[in-house]
């Protein structure tokens, strides 16, 4: 069962409360503590090269970005 699976059978059942406890307990993906999916972009939700230095938590592609209105400067 994918991620998008589980809410729609959430909300066909959604309003029978002991069922979709239930469910819920047996079928919701658990939150990850390590691996790719622990930490995602605060800006775009991307999952994959993230920087987290600093306290940043942003993709790459972000940070590019971004990174002089934070003060970064590029050296080149």
């Amino acid at each position: 069962m994918t991620a998008s699976d589980w809410r729609k059978v959430l909300k066909q059942i959604e309003k029978k409360k002991a069922k979709a406890k239930r469910f819920l307990k047996h079928n919701k993906p658990k939150e990850r503590k390590i691996g790719v999916a622990a930490k995602k972009c605060e800006r775009c939700g991307r999952f994959g090269a993230h920087v987290s230095q600093y306290g940043l938590n942003f993709c790459r592609q972000c940070f590019r970005e971004i990174a002089e209105e934070i003060g970064f400067k590029k050296y080149n």
